[in-house]
């Protein structure tokens, strides 16, 4: 298993509507992050502030200006204060797998097991202590 190449795909699948933040996550959006907090509607996530519309992709994603041969990468403006949903992500093997994140390698699909722990392993500081 690959550390996060920020290739961007989960942000850009769940991007638009396919994403939730907890309670709690709203809560600290309106007392700290009004700018995270403009973007949210009755308890919803990615908003346009003005038209009140679903926004298409996440507003907090930016496409990192690409060196030479390098391929397109991405960042989040809001990292350390992204909803819940992306703190968790990616949560198992077979989620990688139909999402085509990079991180998977050939060796962790023939030993899904040991790849999981793995993939916990890297997680650890991001998800509940209880998965």
């Amino acid at each position: 298993m690959k550390e996060c190449n920020s290739c961007g795909k989960c942000c850009i699948k769940y991007g638009d509507g396919g994403l939730s933040a907890s309670d709690n996550d709203i809560e600290m959006w309106e007392l700290f992050r009004p700018d995270i907090y403009r973007y949210v509607r009755n308890g919803e996530i990615w908003f346009d502030p003005d038209t009140r519309e679903p926004i298409k992709r996440c507003p907090w994603l930016r496409q990192i200006p690409k060196q030479d041969t390098q391929l397109i990468r991405y960042t989040c403006d809001i990292y350390a204060d992204r909803p819940e949903d992306c703190r968790h992500y990616p949560s198992n093997i077979d989620e990688m797998v139909r999402d085509e994140c990079e991180m998977i390698e050939i060796q962790d699909l023939a030993k899904p097991k040991q790849a999981q722990k793995k993939l916990d392993k890297l997680m650890s500081d991001s998800r509940p202590s209880n998965q």
